[in-house]
């Protein structure tokens, strides 16, 4: 049985940075890999896994999704000064440009389809790609949001192309939505795509009506194209849960994929400033061992967002132990979801009820809650502000807990104490609250 993690990473990818104030990109820092990694040390998952060499992907393998006309745009920039930079990014929306973009945007991709050889050849059963730039919001012939290349979306082609793989399910569980993985994939019946996102009816970026619960992919892909929309923030790990419980899993498990690429956005966690949910760094450990399940275990995690350093690598940390086959923690906090996540996942079961049988009984049903009914078109909490100083203060005392839990309590025993020198070592000791007259006359 083929076993082992494969981890992809090289600091190469931190050579570059936004150059100009611009607040809107400013989170996408060089830091997000090191803080990553540095954790990955703490914990002592490095050297657990299969250190997978980083590589520059080719052009030929670039253009599977991209245009030619875009790649050369992208090589471009290799020679241009601040100004031209500047303003070459600005043709663009949420994207930046650095005389090493194209460099490490191909090292970004070259890694992806690094850790896609690895799994498909059978050198390990899964693995993590800690690489950026990110790749969920590219298009064709376009960056968008701190994306150059569509790493996953680029992964699949390779995967259809190099392996015949006909099956692919892509997880997106960043908190944007994936758009530029969507329109590469809309019309394709060879690829489910899922993606939940705060959406806030539209409100949050990138603000697009195709964002929603009824876009459920075109021609051949209608049905492949699932869209589980937040509408409002503080999302946690019972929505999460059951949006994984309730869409996810049932469409997936009908689909059978041959291979499981996860868009592994963790601006979805707790503290993060660009999400403001609330999901604690274990749930991500629940959504890796769920997915553990398909596809033979053939799962590769790309990552994506993720703008909270300490949240960020947290969560990363639990995904790679939890890919280790490390025992999952109990997930913490309320275990009940939210009404406006409820009424997320049930419309987006209607809405793809007409093509899943595992959904034949919401047909039947002919339930949907209604706009009447709905949190649509009412004005949404404004996000609470995120105290970065406090979320580290909370990770440090949670993670405590969750990977050093005081043990259970299993085996009372009752005897008297000249006997407990013989008790075998680990057994807790509670003092007495009778005293030896009582003992002696509950005896009698």
């Amino acid at each position: 049985m083929v076993s082992g993690t494969a981890l992809v990473y090289d600091e190469e990818m931190m050579s570059y940075r936004l150059l100009w104030d611009d607040p809107e990109c400013a989170i996408e820092v060089p830091e997000r890999l090191s803080s990553s990694f540095k954790r990955l040390q703490d914990y002592h998952l490095v050297n657990r896994c299969v250190r997978v060499p980083v590589r520059e992907a080719t052009e030929e393998e670039i253009t599977l999704v991209h245009s030619p006309e875009y790649l050369d745009v992208v090589k471009s920039t290799q020679t241009m000064d601040l100004e031209e930079l500047k303003k070459m990014s600005e043709k663009y929306t949420a994207a930046y440009f650095h005389k090493n973009s194209y460099r490490c945007a191909k090292l970004s991709l070259g890694g992806t389809l690094q850790l896609v050889d690895a799994v498909m050849s059978g050198d390990v059963q899964n693995g993590m790609a800690l690489i950026r730039p990110p790749g969920h919001h590219s298009q064709r012939s376009a960056s968008n949001g701190f994306c150059v290349f569509n790493n996953v979306a680029v992964a699949a082609e390779y995967a259809k192309s190099k392996y015949e793989v006909q099956r692919i399910l892509i997880v997106d569980w960043d908190v944007h939505h994936g758009q530029g993985i969507q329109y590469i994939f809309e019309d394709d019946p060879s690829v489910l795509y899922f993606s939940w996102h705060r959406y806030e009816h539209g409100s949050f970026w990138p603000n697009l009506s195709e964002s929603d619960y009824d876009s459920v992919g075109k021609g051949r892909g209608t049905g492949f194209n699932i869209n589980l929309p937040w509408n409002q923030t503080g999302m946690g790990n019972a929505d999460y849960m059951a949006a994984f419980f309730h869409v996810l899993l049932p469409l997936a498990f009908e689909f059978n994929p041959e291979l499981v690429l996860v868009s592994a956005g963790y601006d979805s966690g707790i503290g993060d400033p660009e999400g403001h949910m609330r999901a604690t760094p274990e749930c991500f450990s629940h959504l890796t061992h769920m997915l553990m399940h398909l596809a033979g275990g053939k799962l590769c995690m790309i990552l994506e967002g993720g703008y909270h350093l300490r949240s960020l690598s947290e969560s990363v940390s639990m995904t790679v132990r939890t890919l280790l086959r490390d025992p999952v923690p109990r997930l913490s906090g309320e275990m009940t979801p939210c009404y406006s996540a409820l009424e997320s996942i049930q419309n987006t079961r209607h809405a793809h009820s007409p093509y899943w049988k595992c959904l034949l009984h919401d047909v039947l049903k002919e339930t949907r809650l209604v706009e009447e009914t709905s949190t649509k078109g009412l004005k949404a909490p404004e996000p609470l502000h995120v105290d970065a100083s406090a979320v580290d203060e909370f990770l440090e005392n949670h993670m405590k807990k969750i990977l050093h839990p005081t043990p259970p309590v299993t085996t009372l025993v009752v005897a008297p104490v000249e006997n407990t020198l013989y008790l075998p070592a680990g057994v807790q000791l509670e003092e007495s609250t009778v005293t030896p007259e009582q003992a002696r006359h509950a005896i009698r």
